[in-house]
């Protein structure tokens, strides 16, 4: 998905060895992407679902919001981008998205809304090949009092084939 973003964050570059030292602290704010009907649009077709509150301007409107909305998922999706701008773990081999632990979408998204997150490390947890890392990532819409959407992401920042964690968080 191309995206026009607004504003430049401040990458932290850290180091796997790092990580740990990561959980409960904020890693900041994201820059800011604007959602617009095109990108709705697209994703209303790759994912098929095509309901007249995201695609149909005019009927949209007359209801509850007066615009399209952006499907929650399209917020949900820029979370990989959004966070990656925070962080970059310059020693990992291979980052695996994990998954997720909990999603909820407060507030719906307008049409040419500008979103943003806000990334708060929760735990880093030991894994085969590295860490597990939770992010809590906060996702907002300028002009929009709550939180549009709130994810717990998991991640897996994986070392070298041959690098296996033990209880004590350091690499072996």
């Amino acid at each position: 998905m191309t995206t026009d973003t607004i504003g430049t964050p401040a990458t932290r570059h850290i180091t796997m060895a790092d990580l740990p030292a990561l959980a409960g602290t904020s890693l900041g704010s994201s820059r800011r992407v604007l959602i617009t009907q095109e990108q709705i649009t697209l994703f209303a077709d790759a994912t098929n679902d095509h309901q007249w509150i995201h695609i149909d301007a005019e009927r949209a409107a007359t209801g509850p919001f007066g615009t399209t909305i952006a499907h929650g998922y399209l917020t949900l999706s820029l979370a990989v981008e959004l966070l990656f701008d925070l962080l970059d773990v310059t020693d990992a081999a291979q980052v695996i998205n994990y998954g997720l632990d909990k999603v909820r979408f407060p507030a719906a998204v307008p049409v040419d809304s500008s979103v943003g997150a806000v990334a708060e490390v929760t735990s880093v947890e030991p894994c085969a090949g590295g860490y597990q890392v939770a992010v809590t990532l906060t996702f907002d819409a300028l002009g929009i009092e709550r939180p549009v959407c709130v994810a717990q992401m998991l991640l897996r920042y994986l070392g070298p084939v041959n690098t296996v964690t033990t209880g004590d968080n350091r690499a072996r």
